[in-house]
């Protein structure tokens, strides 16, 4: 187990947009966007000092929730590896990779593979999946994914530490190219009880799902609390999705979930994240063009990320 925030530190990253359109989150433009509007937002993302960028993982919506959920996901392991080939610095994240999708071993030779030709900048990022008509397309088994989740986590991380992973009936088989990192990092997503104890016991760190601001310090005391009980002083990154943002005084309706004003305002709203002890936060911007996103991350990372650890 290891921690790759910076200690005392508050990070950044995102989770890009274009590459998942769900009607929660997308905007209009990103109808007719594509892998040139995705690239420039990933690099620039590189160039303006992001932790990460993350990419979603779906693999066909089944009706009726493609009418709010929409159908373009980019495949996940797919759009890390051409991300790692356009940046630079900028550490690659699956926001959440659904384990139960692929069989462990896969999980873990992709994400190895992502390691060393991106020179040690991936993040695998793992949940349980919560379309149940998604899993029944691929002849899966809903109801046990919680269970199906951890044994794939057990077997993915004995993978990155051994190339003779031996876990289970997994024995005397190699696994290269090996990892950069040692040990590559593995981050749990969920907000519920059950993720929560999944990310203490076998997480490196932690990625909420929405749980909201006035939640997340319950959400923390208890996943600390189960770290405590079952791997001690072991270290944990943990992370936040933010309120959607806007720098500045939007002179457009920016939605009434949306933190707004100064760099200074903004700043101190997010440092309040880090007094409860996240590390790590997850943004994400109002915006009407890929321009003006662009505008916008550059504002962030030129007024407010200055600010998050003064």
């Amino acid at each position: 187990m290891a921690s790759i925030v910076p200690p005392g530190r508050l990070v950044y990253g995102m989770q890009l947009q274009v590459q998942a359109q769900s009607r929660t989150f997308a905007e209009p433009w990103e109808l007719d966007a594509g892998r040139d509007e995705l690239a420039a937002i990933a690099r620039k993302a590189d160039e303006t000092g992001f932790f990460y960028v993350a990419v979603c993982d779906h693999v066909a919506i089944p009706k009726p929730l493609d009418e709010h959920m929409r159908t373009t996901w980019y495949e996940t392991v797919a759009t890390l590896g051409w991300l790692a080939g356009i940046t630079s610095h900028v550490r690659l994240l699956s926001h959440v990779l659904v384990a139960a999708y692929r069989h462990p071993l896969v999980t873990a030779k992709a994400f190895m593979t992502l390691d060393e030709l991106s020179a040690g900048r991936a993040i695998l990022g793992v949940g349980t999946g919560h379309v149940e008509g998604e899993f029944g397309l691929m002849g899966l088994d809903f109801s046990t994914r919680g269970a199906v989740s951890d044994a794939a986590i057990d077997v993915v991380r004995a993978a990155f530490a051994s190339e003779y992973p031996v876990v289970g009936d997994i024995h005397d088989a190699g696994m290269a190219p090996r990892p950069r990192q040692s040990p590559l990092p593995i981050w749990v997503g969920g907000s519920s009880k059950a993720a929560l104890r999944r990310a203490a016991e076998r997480g490196d760190g932690w990625l909420p799902q929405g749980t909201p601001r006035a939640e997340l310090p319950a959400s923390i005391e208890y996943l600390l609390e189960h770290r405590k009980s079952t791997l001690g002083d072991e270290p944990i990154d943990i992370g936040t999705i933010t309120e959607t943002l806007y720098v500045g005084a939007p002179d457009w309706d920016v939605g009434p979930r949306t933190l707004s004003g100064s760099a200074e305002h903004l700043a101190e709203r997010l440092r309040e994240f880090g007094a409860m002890g996240v590390n790590h936060l997850q943004v994400r911007f109002r915006n009407r063009s890929l321009a003006e996103l662009l505008d916008q991350m550059d504002a962030f990372a030129a007024g407010v990320a200055p600010l998050l650890n003064a």
